[in-house]
């Protein structure tokens, strides 16, 4: 056997293991990238830099749909994780903007608009990971994402 196949089956064997049909141990997996991308994020809201706090964020939050699509096996394509995340967020990426724009003002702005962006960024940072979570689990992949069944 070659070598390049030896570690494909090797890497299949023990992820079948790891991830085994049991939807508890991806279930959990899946929380821990969510919890995980929830705290990166409100990290992210706190980026002083006007609009760079919005590009971490959703950049997060693509990294997020990413993981957990290896966790569930299913191909992930990048272009379209980028419009689902775009279309999902849009209206609080707006509320996030609008806290961005409060960090213009000296001293208590930035203070103001950091938590702002913060707690915002964590919430739908939040609300993103459970939704593709549910869809997941319910046997979904990015191809077939529709929104308005979740």
């Amino acid at each position: 056997m070659e070598p390049k196949k030896i570690f494909d089956y090797a890497t299949k064997t023990i992820k079948d293991r790891i991830m085994s049909n049991d939807n508890s141990e991806r279930s959990k997996h899946a929380d821990t990238i969510i919890r995980n991308h929830v705290i990166w994020s409100m990290g992210a809201g706190l980026i002083p830099v006007l609009v760079a706090d919005i590009f971490a964020v959703s950049a997060l939050q693509l990294d997020m749909i990413r993981q957990m699509s290896r966790t569930y096996d299913i191909n992930f394509s990048e272009t379209q994780g980028k419009a689902i995340v775009t279309s999902l967020t849009s209206s609080t990426l707006a509320r996030v903007g609008a806290g961005s724009l409060v960090k213009l003002i000296p001293g208590v702005g930035s203070l103001i608009g950091g938590a702002t962006v913060s707690i915002f960024a964590g919430a739908s940072t939040y609300a993103l990971g459970q939704v593709f979570k549910r869809h997941f689990e319910s046997g979904g992949t990015i191809l077939d994402f529709a929104p308005a069944r979740l």
